[in-house]
């Protein structure tokens, strides 16, 4: 009965092949929740892996209708003591799509593929291979101290590849039911492969669309040309006067006053390298003055993600009718999002810009979230990371990415901590995802020593 012996009962299960039988078993499962035709298959994620695997823990659970009709939720709950520590976990079943035919090697991303040191699969990393190590650990303290020694909750989405539809409206109306003293979960990536991370929040995302509609049809460029108008060279301006030419935000509205002295603090023992697989960094882009760290987690940074203008595939000579471009803001917590909209239009307007129509993107909004670097329960599970890897993990204050962290820190009120198990170059949203079978093996022992400490730390 000692940390050491639940660590290893967690480690054993790669050991011995289970871990990866029961990860195979899930990741054949096709949840892509962009795929209508998949909804069967996200409610048996939930009723054939999840439930059965929370019940066989002593843990109830339900499942629940998402409130606005897409893929429905998982609510495992296992309560021991009033007087403990309430902890609330946080997975997806559901995947990104599969893209089938553009897998390597033969490949299938519905079967678990062992390279050797790497685990290929969908889901791999995001996020069916995160839960699973976070589970198997719970059950590994469960197995060796006969009880976990602290409450536990934990909640399993089918939709946050598109957006997390439900989710916001869940948790304002199971508020009670999911109250808890933190939110300790799993997603997105570490720092490096080589690094344990831990982050506080994560950045908002905000997409939105540019275009101008100039005439019916296109015109012979040769007739017309310096005659007429091109949307295309209107919008490009447009676009120039939102983001400079080595990516600086000019619009005021869309960075924050400053950086926290807590954040650059943290940020200063942050290192941001190239990782195996990915591009080069280019410290010449994004804002001056800033560390790399600091541009990734401190900052916002202006991304065009689409950009359209006549026929790409086939061009011909013409002035095209009609431009259009889809943009995304990645943004940090002291932004003011309460008129996004409003403020690309005034600010396109001020620069003469009146021609160039904008909307929302997309129907999902995340918001931005930090906790405070300062919170004691990031140096408790900061020093139990420490003491099971031999090494502090970093500290990052948000994910440069975005995750529906607003809902758990915002309508549930709670601190939020999140432990990832995958790396930058993991491919999760595209074909070959995979996982090193280092951070496998790792995410079992760090996750089944933070569970086993949690039954120390005090409540808020």
């Amino acid at each position: 009965m000692t940390r050491e012996a639940a660590i290893a009962r967690s480690v054993g299960q790669f050991s011995s092949g289970a871990f990866k039988t029961m990860l195979a078993r899930r990741i054949a499962i096709p949840t892509e929740s962009q795929n209508p035709e998949r909804a069967g298959d996200l409610l048996r994620y939930l009723t054939d892996e999840m439930a059965p695997d929370f019940q066989s823990m002593g843990f109830t659970a339900e499942i629940i209708a998402n409130p606005n009709g897409k893929g429905p939720f998982l609510l495992a709950e296992r309560h021991e003591d009033a007087k403990a520590l309430t902890v609330l976990g946080y997975g997806h079943g559901d995947v990104i799509r599969g893209m089938d035919a553009e897998w390597a090697e033969g490949r299938s991303p519905w079967t678990l593929s062992d390279s050797g040191d790497r685990w290929y699969g969908r889901g791999i990393v995001d996020n069916k291979g995160q839960h699973a190590i976070n589970m198997t650990a719970l059950r590994a303290v469960l197995e060796t101290r006969g009880k976990l020694g602290f409450n536990a909750k934990y909640l399993i989405e089918t939709g946050e590849e598109t957006g997390s539809p439900g989710l916001r409206q869940l948790c304002g109306q199971h508020r009670e039911r999911l109250r808890a003293d933190v939110l300790i979960a799993s997603d997105g990536p570490r720092l490096s492969a080589s690094r344990p991370t831990v982050f506080l929040g994560a950045r908002g995302g905000y997409a939105f669309d540019l275009w101008i509609d100039a005439r019916e049809g296109g015109h012979h460029s040769g007739n017309w040309g310096g005659l007429i108008s091109n949307p295309a060279i209107e919008l490009a301006h447009a676009i120039a006067c939102l983001v400079g030419p080595t990516g600086q935000i000019r619009v005021p509205e869309f960075v924050p006053a400053h950086i926290p002295d807590a954040v650059r603090r943290v940020l200063a023992d942050i290192e941001i390298t190239s990782n195996e697989g990915g591009p080069p960094l280019e410290p010449w882009w994004g804002e001056p003055g800033l560390s790399l760290a600091e541009k990734v987690f401190g900052w916002c940074n202006l991304e065009v993600l689409a950009f359209e203008a006549g026929n790409p595939r086939a061009p011909v000579n013409a002035i095209p009718p009609r431009a259009w471009a889809r943009l995304q803001l990645r943004f940090v917590v002291g932004v003011d999002t309460a008129d996004m909209l409003g403020t690309i239009r005034r600010f396109l307007d001020r620069h003469g810009f009146a021609r160039v129509q904008a909307a929302a993107g997309r129907d999902d909004f995340f918001a931005a979230t930090r906790l405070d670097p300062g919170h004691p329960y990031v140096g408790y599970v900061a020093d139990s990371i420490a003491r099971t890897q031999g090494e502090r993990p970093a500290i990052l204050p948000n994910l440069g990415g975005s995750l529906p962290n607003d809902i758990f820190a915002e309508i549930l009120e709670l601190p939020t901590i999140w432990v990832p198990h995958s790396y930058p170059a993991c491919s999760q949203h595209a074909p070959n995802e995979h996982v090193p079978v280092s951070i496998l093996r790792e995410g079992l022992a760090i996750m089944a020593g933070l569970y086993w400490d949690l039954a120390d730390m005090p409540r808020a």
